[in-house]
């Protein structure tokens, strides 16, 4: 972080009491305004790994200009440059420090790859500069940033798109449409799974802290973060499995799924109680590594008599200790009064074939999330977003309200059933699943062990806020690390 660059920010800060100003002029006017056949001047931010996929997308629109790359590691610039003029002729200017971006006039929107933690700041200030943003799931590390960045596009009049691709999807609008159709009678159960196997989900071990490596500015990789001592568990990729950066695989592949869960119950948008279970067995004979979010995870929400059930089971594909090659899953399902719809094919109760879903209008934008930013950033339409940030926060809240439950558990005995868990066979089935997925996976009896049990809380969707649960409440945010702060003040 250059000395200029924050003593500009914190006299800005000082003067109008928010993360990025604009002297003399409001958000709405700072962004040059757009013609339709204008470049957008975007910028991506984290390059490292998402990022350079959304190099690629806005790269190769002609209507793009890939303008800046933001990332604190240094050592990536000049790849990611050469990936950039590659593909579209420019060098882009290279910068450590989003702020330094925010403050070019002429820039019109930002791209946000970064980690989970990063998210909702860097589009909290891009809206006070007047940026449009495409950021990446989930929209928020947690529930205060995501209703503050929602505050924020729509008093600042800003087009945020959410990085939940299947949004954009023809089959999934078509499932969605279906149920809403009541052909099928009323929903019952929209299950989400979210069931990836790898190593860094398996285990990641043991990293010593050390110093961080040259060119990298590991303080304003952590911005609102705890400040701590490096090491390499959470840079690049593991800091998924750390509370302060990430949410877990629920909070990771798991936010594409509840999207989809949560889009295919009908005017869904907060429920009415929620509870999650699971724990975090490796395949170090099942002991602790240094990660803390859970690889095995149930959570369980209440939509007024629909239930969304979504499964986290990590400990799958080929098991190094068992050889055993388990299962993964990452897909949705609907169970409704007349039957059920999997993998876009309604199956009627009693049978086992499917049929062709009903013929449903469905009215989706083409060209996929992508373009479909760049088409509403140049036509200012935000009701043509496939993936409004408004829809992006309740899919995005679903996963940190189960992380809250899950994080307040308590131990109990792997041989007792779940108190607080409705009675239901979708709910058994994934019960059942996590523990034959530790004995295939692990050869580990959950009966002879312990698991973590969240309490069952209830959730005000008006308010925003846990009806009965001040612990709870207190976990909506986080402590911030000035000056990275999501301001209560939008």
């Amino acid at each position: 972080m250059s000395r200029t660059s924050r003593r500009t920010f914190l006299k800005q800060t000082a003067a109008a009491g928010l993360a990025v100003t604009v002297a003399s002029t409001s958000a709405r006017s700072y962004a040059r305004i757009l013609g339709a056949n204008d470049r957008v001047r975007l910028g991506v931010a984290g390059i490292h790994g998402r990022g350079s996929s959304h190099i690629d997308e806005f790269a190769r629109m002609s209507d793009v200009e890939v303008a800046y790359l933001i990332d604190p590691d240094t050592r990536l610039f000049e790849g990611r440059s050469n990936q950039v003029k590659s593909r579209a002729g420019n060098t882009p200017k290279c910068v450590q420090d989003i702020r330094q971006a925010l403050e070019d006039k002429d820039l019109n929107a930002v791209s946000v790859a970064t980690c989970n933690h990063w998210h909702a700041l860097i589009t909290f200030w891009a809206c006070q500069a007047g940026k449009d943003v495409y950021v990446e799931k989930p929209c928020c590390h947690n529930v205060f940033e995501g209703q503050q960045i929602v505050k924020a596009a729509e008093k600042y009049g800003r087009i945020v798109q959410h990085g939940t691709q299947s949004r954009g999807d023809k089959n999934w609008a078509k499932t969605v449409a279906a149920i809403a159709s009541g052909k099928y009678g009323k929903l019952l159960v929209s299950k989400g799974y979210a069931s990836k196997g790898g190593a860094g989900r398996w285990t990641c071990g043991f990293k010593e802290t050390k110093a961080p490596p040259d060119g990298f500015d590991f303080n304003l990789w952590l911005g609102p973060a705890p400040e701590q001592p490096y090491h390499e568990n959470i840079v690049h990729y593991n800091w998924h499995w750390f509370w302060d950066f990430g949410n877990g695989e629920i909070g990771n592949q798991g936010v594409h799924q509840m999207d989809i869960a949560r889009w295919g119950i009908p005017n869904a948008t907060l429920p009415k109680s929620v509870i999650s279970l699971g724990g975090r067995w490796t395949t170090d004979k099942g002991n602790k590594d240094q990660a803390q979010t859970p690889n095995m995870q149930l959570t369980v929400f209440d939509f007024d008599g629909t239930l969304l059930v979504f499964e986290v089971a990590s400990l799958c594909g080929e098991s190094p200790i068992t050889k055993k090659d388990v299962p993964g899953r990452v897909d949705n399902e609907f169970y409704l009064e007349e039957g059920k719809i999997v993998k876009g094919k309604f199956i009627p109760k009693g049978k086992d074939q499917g049929e062709e879903l009903a013929d449903v209008e469905v009215d989706l934008q083409p060209g996929g999330v992508f373009r479909n930013f760049i088409d509403c950033v140049k036509s200012r339409k935000r009701e043509n977003l496939l993936a409004d940030v408004q829809k992006a926060f309740y899919s995005a809240a679903l996963c940190h309200l189960g992380n809250i439950s899950y994080r307040l558990g308590k131990e109990v005995p792997g041989s007792s059933a779940p108190e607080g868990l409705p009675d239901n066979p979708q709910v058994k089935e994934s019960v059942d699943w996590i523990r034959q997925g530790l004995k295939d996976f692990l050869d580990y009896d959950l009966s002879q062990h312990s698991y973590t049990l969240g309490p069952k809380l209830a959730f005000d969707a008006e308010k925003q806020r846990f009806a009965d649960n001040e612990d709870a409440n207190k976990m909506l945010t986080r402590a911030y690390r000035e000056p990275f702060v999501v301001t209560e003040e939008v």
